[in-house]
Order: structure tokens, then sequence, then C-alpha cells
């Protein structure tokens, strides 16, 4: 039990301060999402979480531009505190005014909640091939009725978006589900029926985004258009 206790606060230690650094790297960093947009692969298109920039995910997105695929980052989302069907109204429309098709969102936490509402409720699905989704709260979590800012409540388990897209099961073989086996924020996981699901054997909710096997899920649903 006290080894159990000691490993689990020791991955909730390390999650914030990777979230930490990589909230400051994102405030200094300088980069041009415009540099990304280059390649003649399948597209990815980038879904942070909530209160996060696609800054957030510049370690996966460089890697998978060297692989030869075009990256969009979608500006006006900004720090994705919107509500949901708002966000994916974005995506779908960023979609479509850049004549994008056979797509792979890349989502973390709050974005794979949008990625979903696009691929289902959102009028995108049919340009979109594939998902994958790292610690996304597909069946909310209990922690968000503790919260007061309403762009954190959004993710009670009985938010009327949540449940409606817990009805959309038709899209989730399109998914892959990643996560670890402890999430602080998350505490009943993000397994997702019916979607590929990779339960990794560590814990966290933004570490885990660094994880080798993120991206080499990334990859495969990615080179997988491509086939």
């Amino acid at each position: 039990m006290i080894r159990s206790t000691l490993r689990t606060l020791g991955w909730w230690a390390r999650d914030y301060t990777y979230a930490l650094v990589w909230q400051v790297r994102a405030f200094v960093s300088r980069t041009d999402p415009h540099d990304f947009l280059s390649g003649d692969r399948s597209p990815i298109v980038v879904l942070p979480g909530v209160y996060e920039t696609w800054r957030f995910l510049e370690p996966l997105i460089r890697r998978l531009h060297d692989d030869g695929h075009p990256v969009h980052v979608i500006d006006p989302l900004g720090r994705n505190d919107r509500s949901v069907p708002v966000a994916a109204r974005l995506v779908a429309d960023y979609l479509e005014a850049n004549g994008l098709g056979d797509v792979v969102l890349l989502a973390h936490s709050k974005g794979g909640l949008v990625g979903k509402y696009v691929m289902s409720l959102g009028g995108g699905g049919a340009r979109i091939a594939g998902m994958l989704a790292v610690a996304a709260p597909f069946a909310g979590s209990r922690y968000a009725r503790l919260m007061l800012l309403p762009s954190l409540r959004i993710f009670t388990p009985d938010d009327p978006t949540i449940l409606a897209l817990s009805r959309e099961a038709t899209v989730n073989p399109r998914i892959v589900s990643v996560y670890g086996r402890f999430d602080p924020h998350i505490p009943g996981g993000s397994r997702l029926d019916g979607a590929k699901n990779v339960e990794l054997d560590t814990g966290g909710h933004f570490r885990i985004l660094a994880h080798p096997r993120v991206f080499a899920e990334a990859q495969l649903l990615a080179d997988g258009r491509d086939a």
C-alpha cells in the first residue's frame, strides 16, 4: 500500500512538473505554426486540451512533421476554453475552408471531446480518417463537480455534451485512446468502448504526451492513411 501510494505521488509530482515546464516553454516559444504546413503525407490537425495552446504538443508535432506530414494548427481555438460544440464548429470550418480530407486528429484531454464531436455531431466527420486521443475525458470526470469555472464544469459526467457524445459510438472504431494507469484529472480513466484502447504502464495526464508509445500510435494511425 505504501509503495503504491508513493508511486502515485511520484507520478503526480512528475506530471505537474512536466505541465509547468511546457506551459513556460509555450509562453516563450516563437515558433511559427506555419512552418509545419509542408509535407505530402496525410494531414494532421492538432486539438489541445483546455487552457493549452498547440505548443503544448510541439514535440509530437515536430516528429510527425519530420515524417512528412503537414500539421495544421487552428489559431481560433486559442487556449481551447470555449464549449465543446463551439470549438468543434471552429475545427469543422477550418477543415472545410482549407479543403482538408483524410485528416488524422491529434488530441489531448478536452481536445479528444472536441475531435469526437466533429467526427459525430459537428458536421466534419467525412473529412476525418481517425483520431489519436491522449488522456481524453470521454466519460467526464467527477472532479469537475468541484470546479467553479464553467469551462471546467463541462467535464462533469452528466454534462449534456458528455452524455450526447457517449451515445455516438459509431465513430469509436476510428479512435485510438491512449491513457495511463493513473490520471490525476480523470479518475475514471479514458477507456472508450469500441475504440483501440492503449493503457500505458505509467501515470499522469500531461507527462504521458512524451511517452514513446504515444508517438508510435500517432505514427501508426497517420502512416496507415498513406498505405
